[in-house]
């Protein structure tokens, strides 16, 4: 990881280590839910592994009490720090009546909280974009000065709702950041095929507005980078596109066989730079991260995680007479 001073971004220390423990969060639940998958307790996985430094760098540089995220099916780690729980999101994993995504009727990864501004997505890849400059435009128009973030993979850079929203913010010059996480396939597909250029920021310039790609795998270089957008979306200089580099650890999901387009030396090699480690020892290279902090923050959160995955197991599922409600009006009765 790249030696950069976390002070000289605004960061304290316990700061840092809040990112890194959000992190590391992230990375159990997805643990978790691929043991539970495996041994048939949990439906399905789509997952944040190899990407959780750029999801929570990105979350840090924002208002959690302001700001709205529109995120995608891996942003374990966005939500988290936007104030999903970990409960929640097993509850997800389970399809639990208390999921607060969709009650337990939608298939992981869709995430949606209204408290906390995090805004439904869908399962058509890059839907959410449209939307997120949509909210934008409501914020421009009633002179409010929170941020949108919207997310996604390379692989919707490719769609039709990428330059629809993109080309509309750089005319409203609305202030929405379009964060690409750019983790090298989009399911089967590697960037070479997806794409003419090298990066996706490239496109920034054809829609008038900034465009940088940044190392996915540096949480505060990512900072840095959201950080920056947002100052100019707060100061009216409108939207920035922003592509971070990752790899995808995992298969694209549960049901996916990835040895089918890639190899196991790929993935190992890659996971060389996993920003788990990396970070951790950046950590303990400036202090911050001691080898007792780093044991208590491995127990606490296992407790969190075990604590989540029995209270989620144990929960009862939707009725089934709900599963018409916000479908269909009610007889004689308002939604």
């Amino acid at each position: 990881m790249a030696s950069a001073n976390y002070e000289t971004l605004g960061l304290s220390s316990d700061q840092v280590l809040s990112m890194y423990e959000s992190m590391l969060l992230a990375r159990k639940i997805d643990e978790r839910m691929w043991l539970l998958n495996r041994a048939g307790r949990i439906p399905f996985v789509v997952s944040c592994q190899g990407q959780e430094a750029a999801q929570v760098g990105a979350a840090m540089a924002l208002n959690t009490e302001e700001d709205y995220l529109l995120p995608y099916y891996r942003d374990v780690g966005l939500v988290l720090h936007f104030g999903m729980t970990a409960q929640e999101l097993m509850m997800q994993g389970f399809a639990r009546a208390d999921d607060p995504n969709s009650g337990g009727r939608q298939m992981p990864g869709h995430f949606g909280q209204k408290k906390n501004r995090i805004v439904t997505g869908s399962s058509p890849v890059t839907t959410q974009l449209p939307h997120a400059a949509g909210i934008a435009l409501a914020a421009k128009m009633e002179k409010k000065n929170f941020v949108t973030l919207v997310s996604f993979g390379e692989g919707s850079a490719s769609q039709g709702d990428f330059h629809e929203a993109a080309n509309f913010a750089g005319v409203h010059n609305l202030p929405v950041i379009f964060f690409c996480e750019n983790n090298k396939y989009a399911i089967s597909v590697p960037m070479e095929k997806q794409s003419g250029s090298e990066h996706i920021s490239e496109r920034a310039a054809g829609y008038g507005m900034p465009g940088v790609t940044v190392d996915g795998n540096n949480p505060l270089a990512v900072y840095e980078a959201v950080k920056k957008a947002a100052d100019r979306c707060r100061n009216g200089e409108g939207p920035t596109l922003i592509e971070t580099l990752s790899y995808r650890q995992t298969p694209h999901s549960s049901d996916d066989d990835d040895s089918s387009y890639r190899t196991k030396e790929e993935v190992e090699e890659a996971k060389q730079n996993d920003s788990i480690h990396t970070f951790s020892a950046y950590l303990r290279e400036c202090g911050v991260l001691t080898e007792t902090k780093e044991k208590e923050l491995q127990e606490k959160i296992k407790g969190i995680v075990d604590d989540a995955t029995e209270t989620a197991e144990s929960a009862p599922y939707a009725d089934p007479e709900t599963t018409l409600n916000y479908v269909y009006a009610p007889k004689g009765g308002d939604l």
